[in-house]
């Protein structure tokens, strides 16, 4: 409906970010949909829309002067457009494409820090975030370091310079309806790259064991703690290409645990190929300061050391956690039921030495009829788990927030329950 020959001034995808003359792009999302915004995206001065065929049409207004399509896809028509108006910028940049089911942000950031360090324009955007279109404008002869969700690779036909897959877990069930489609989605940021482009993946892990690689066009560069890799560990040593690189003892660094280990090295191999200088890049790793959320100290309060690790939305990242930390005596857990099998994770508690187990609906509740019941406390909120956590916890140990679930439930998003999680022990260290 109305003109398709007209000028737009930009494309935008956030209804509060809508500029007089531009494209809104209507997209379907985990919490919001576009869809509900587009009269307002209209009224703020919206030149033309883009929306889904499936969404529920009668609800918008289309006025006169105003131009309406309708796609089947409004993700892969955004692309398009985008493309289009700012003139295929994917030509004038080299991309760094991140995935993962864990460890994508922290991973992202440092790689980002370490070109940041040593070369000229390096940009950083993504799921971490920072949208695209907010940067786009900087990304003429830039690296451009981007975190990309499944969510995000679903429709993608176009794959970075260098790809990176982290790992694959059980993740995101809900949305894709599978293992397979959730990890086809993830393999998309390596499957339309060329000879001239890097795939970089962790060869330990078992899900990306299972993939096919056999069709993948580019470098293909892997990361392993136990087999000869790209680069790997033997010993004390880390090497690369077959060659000993620095010693393990050679990195400092406050991100504690074996899996940041093997992100740090996953940084290393980007760094060799954009020929980085080593001593420089070793520097930036030990200045990187962790990330909110994951395996974050919190504090020690009334003689108990505070961790917030609410970043962990599946067991293996709380497993992680645990054995990264030590000492764990309370831990807290429990969210939003995905689907994901936790045979392993209840088997992992069962034998460990964690004395008390808070456990929070919906998952906490589930799994803690497989728990030592002399171990299990039951609480329905965080406020009751920080009070709990007060009461049981050892003094001089360690009461982590680790859910091993996603925190949709009772909460907007996981950043959400960890600041509200800092705020409780710290507020009621003062009432004990």
């Amino acid at each position: 409906k109305g003109d398709l020959d007209i000028d737009i001034t930009k494309v935008i995808d956030d209804s509060r970010k809508v500029v007089e003359g531009c494209l809104f792009v209507a997209i379907k999302g985990f919490d919001f949909d576009g869809h509900d915004f587009v009269n307002d995206a209209i009224a703020a001065g919206a030149r033309a829309v883009i929306v889904d065929i499936k969404a529920n049409l009668k609800q918008i207004h289309i006025p006169s002067g105003v131009t309406a399509i309708v796609v089947d896809d409004t993700r892969k028509a955004l692309a398009l457009a985008a493309c289009n108006y700012y003139d295929n910028p994917s030509r004038k940049f080299k991309l760094i494409g991140i995935t993962g089911t864990k460890g994508k942000s922290t991973t992202t950031s440092l790689i980002y820090n370490i070109l940041k360090d040593q070369l000229d324009k390096v940009v950083l955007v993504g799921n971490i975030g920072i949208p695209v279109f907010d940067r786009i404008d900087e990304f003429d002869d830039a690296i451009v370091v981007a975190e990309m969700s499944s969510h995000q690779l679903e429709t993608v036909h176009y794959s970075p310079h260098v790809g990176i897959i982290l790992n694959l877990y059980l993740d995101h069930l809900d949305h894709t309806g599978g293992i397979e489609a959730y990890h086809k989605a993830k393999m998309n940021i390596i499957k339309y790259q060329d000879s001239c482009d890097y795939a970089i993946y962790d060869f330990d892990n078992k899900y990306l064991k299972e993939q096919d690689f056999s069709k993948i066009k580019s470098n293909i560069l892997t990361v392993s703690f136990n087999n000869k890799a790209s680069i790997y560990i033997s010993d004390e040593d880390i090497y690369l290409d077959n060659k000993a690189l620095i010693k393990k003892s050679d990195i400092v660094t406050k991100l504690q645990g074996e899996h940041n280990l093997k992100n740090i090295m996953f940084a290393l191999i980007v760094s060799n190929i954009f020929k980085l200088d080593i001593n420089k890049t070793l520097s930036t790793i030990a200045a990187f300061e962790p990330l909110e959320h994951r395996m974050e100290y919190v504090g020690k309060f009334n003689d108990i050391v505070f961790y917030n690790d609410v970043i962990a939305t599946i067991p293996e990242a709380t497993i992680n956690a645990i054995k990264s930390l030590g000492n764990v005596d309370t831990l807290i857990f429990g969210g939003l039921d995905r689907g994901i099998d936790y045979n392993e994770f209840i088997n992992y508690l069962n034998n460990s030495d964690i004395n008390h187990f808070i456990c929070m609906p919906s998952t906490g509740h589930s799994i803690s009829k497989s728990l030592d019941n002399n171990k299990v406390i039951i609480v329905k909120t965080l406020e009751e788990a920080v009070d709990m956590a007060y009461k049981v916890t050892e003094k001089d140990k360690i009461c982590l927030l680790s859910p091993a679930a996603a925190s949709y439930e009772f909460f907007k998003n996981f950043e959400e329950k960890g600041k509200k999680y800092k705020e409780l022990v710290k507020m009621r260290s003062n009432s004990k």
